[in-house]
């Protein structure tokens, strides 16, 4: 039996066409409609990526301060331009607690 497993590092970046490590504090989710999401910090750097299967994998740019209500549409959530729904939130804003030690200026 082999006890190594694979790293999901390397898995994640390929889903999503991002640059992902090792040394990146990573977050994986899927909602209830099968799109998925990827979140990935880097220490030291101010901002972390966030990715959505729904949006072609375009990377966003998240921080502590980004969810925000009613953004581009009265009374939904956004993170810069991309609308997600209150779990998505929910999943985001616990990457973004867990990894707040690695954003500069905290680190």
């Amino acid at each position: 039996m082999n006890n190594t497993r694979p790293e999901i590092e390397p898995l994640l970046a390929r889903l999503c066409g991002g640059a992902i490590t090792g040394k990146d504090y990573v977050g994986y989710f899927q909602n209830e409609h099968g799109e998925e999401l990827v979140f990935a910090q880097r220490r030291g750097e101010k901002t972390a990526r966030l990715w959505h299967s729904d949006a072609d994998w375009q990377v966003f740019r998240v921080g502590d301060h980004s969810i925000r209500v009613g953004g581009m549409v009265d009374g939904m959530l956004t993170v810069d331009d991309l609308i997600i729904n209150r779990t998505e939130a929910t999943w985001l804003s616990s990457c973004l607690a867990a990894s707040r030690h690695l954003r500069q200026g905290r680190a």
